[in-house]
């Protein structure tokens, strides 16, 4: 049973504060108004008429979201958005993951409503998040100056943070791992003295769920493993070009220091194999020390683990400094996602379309579409949205819950990081508290629109740049030649590939979208 409860002091005390809203008008429409919907993301190929939060929508705004979702089969939303691009008959919203590229192609070709003056006239809360939150609409335009979709806005600083078995450092009479040095002789004391008290060499001293987060240690030798939160992306660079961190000496060195350690045996050797699965099979089983991961959802483990492993306790510490000095969290939770909703040519109701979108920018809207319908999931009390013991207390997890009632799904709407606060452990909540007190988080790269000539060249040679890319990454971690003996020929080969021609593009657009 999940044990988390919710300090209102805590709460109130923390730099979270409720939204501002403008005010708004409901209902939207005196008449019920039906909008057919595509809404297709990871959790839900389809959009639940009879979800809680729907119906409560339903009676707010007279508007009704019907069901119209294209490849309900594929749990790939990439997959879906093409065919319904393909069928052409395109219902009045179009919602997904992954909705940036295609709205930003077929938006200017006449596929999708330009948002930049309905929102300018009928949506004064989604203006006021704007006004609030400047560079997002840049992020999110298209190479012609309009946007034509809504976002989801994720909320919140710090993502994923270090956390190591403190226990084990107590055994051993290790003090938490400062700098890159400090952090390879607890991985060898972790490997050699057996923390784990069960006399065998058994012990994985640092293991991740996504294999990308073992890349991510190539930031100790001061390289890069992205520029945002999604694995493998581009960066910008200190002179302020887009670049790629997998073609920085810096990731040579970082990456030629991950293949020593794996030999070695201090990184989990199915690191590419064993999944999702590691955090839960390797601390339950009292073999894991150390990884790189979510903070609310790995703080967790105290309460699930400390009854049956004898002084288990797994808190986060601080990121250890660089080879040069540089103590850095390169993840961190980026401000807008490429998921979202947008409204269709075919829709014969633009102007009620975008009221709709900005009900949810609305107080009543933001808490509906953040914690489910009040008084079924939450309570007000004191001024602050508290979910009820039922949730919090859940074998089921509370988003996990949310997502079954229509909240917390990736339509276009502010996300309200009280939500997540909750459910945080108290360590998590010490460590976001540590995470704060240094300047840790990097600046992310947002992205940017091509036009369709620079879509072609993206298109014709980034694909399989990026797969030779990770072929090679995998190899070397692997084994399977050494990074300092291939290097020259590796950035010859993205040479040969079109890596400057994708980089050209990339430039090209980051200047027009975000210089003017």
């Amino acid at each position: 049973m999940r044990t988390f409860k919710l300090s209102l002091a805590m709460l109130a005390t923390t730099a979270m504060t409720a939204p501002a809203f403008a005010e708004s008008h409901l209902p939207i429409v005196d008449e019920p108004l039906e909008l057919t919907i595509h809404m297709h993301w990871d959790r839900a190929q389809g959009y639940d008429e009879n979800y809680a939060v729907e119906q409560k929508a339903r009676e707010l705004t007279n508007v009704h979201l019907i069901d119209a979702t294209a490849g309900r089969n594929s749990t790939d939303p990439r997959e879906a958005i093409n065919l319904l691009l393909a069928q052409g008959d395109l219902p009045d919203i179009v919602g997904s993951q992954l909705l940036l590229q295609p709205v930003n192609q077929y938006g200017p070709e006449g596929a999708f409503v330009p948002l930049n003056d309905l929102v300018e006239e009928h949506a004064p809360n989604i203006k006021k998040f704007w006004e609030e939150h400047p560079g997002l609409v840049e992020a999110i335009s298209a190479h012609d100056g309009n946007y034509y979709y809504i976002p989801y806005l994720p909320d919140g600083k710090y993502g994923r943070a270090w956390y190591v078995r403190q226990d084990w450092l107590d055994k051993l009479g290790l003090e938490q791992p400062d700098t890159v040095d400090a952090l390879y002789d607890v991985l060898v004391a972790f490997r050699d003295q057996d923390p784990n008290g069960n006399s065998r060499k058994d012990e994985v001293p640092f293991f991740v769920r996504d294999w990308e987060e073992a890349i991510r240690l190539v930031t100790l030798w001061d390289g890069r493993s992205s520029g945002s939160d999604t694995p493998h992306d581009f960066m910008i660079s200190e002179a302020g070009k887009v670049v790629h961190p997998y073609a920085q000496t810096t990731y040579r060195d970082g990456l030629a220091n991950i293949a020593k350690w794996y030999q070695e045996g201090l990184i989990d050797a199915e690191i590419f194999t064993r999944g999702t699965s590691a955090r839960d099979f390797l601390l339950g089983e009292n073999l894991g020390g150390m990884t790189h991961d979510w903070f609310a959802s790995t703080s967790g483990y105290n309460a699930a683990l400390g009854d049956r492993i004898e002084g288990f306790n797994f808190i986060p510490f601080l990121p250890p400094k660089s080879v040069s000095g540089v103590r850095m969290e390169e993840h961190r939770r980026i401000p807008i996602k490429p998921d979202g909703w947008a409204i269709s040519f075919s829709n014969e109701h633009p102007v009620e379309t975008i009221k709709y979108f900005d009900f949810w920018f609305s107080e009543q809207g933001s808490l509906l579409s953040n914690f489910g319908v009040e008084g079924e999931t939450w309570d007000m009390i004191d001024g602050e949205p508290v979910f009820k013991d039922e949730v919090l207390n859940s074998d089921q997890a509370v988003n996990a819950q949310l997502w079954a009632v229509g909240a917390q799904i990736k339509k276009g709407y502010p996300q309200d990081y009280r939500y997540e606060w909750q459910w945080t452990a108290d360590a998590a909540r010490e460590g976001i508290e540590l995470y704060d007190s240094e300047d840790l988080l990097v600046d992310q790269f947002l992205g940017v629109a091509f036009s369709q000539e620079e879509q072609a060249v993206y298109d014709k040679y980034w694909p399989s740049i990026k797969t030779y890319m990770l072929e090679r990454q995998q190899a070397w971690v692997l084994g399977t030649g050494d990074v300092n003996a291939d290097w020259d020929g590796y950035v010859a080969t993205l040479d040969k590939m079109g890596l400057e021609k994708v980089l050209d593009v990339m430039n090209t657009a980051y200047a027009r979208q975000y210089d003017g």
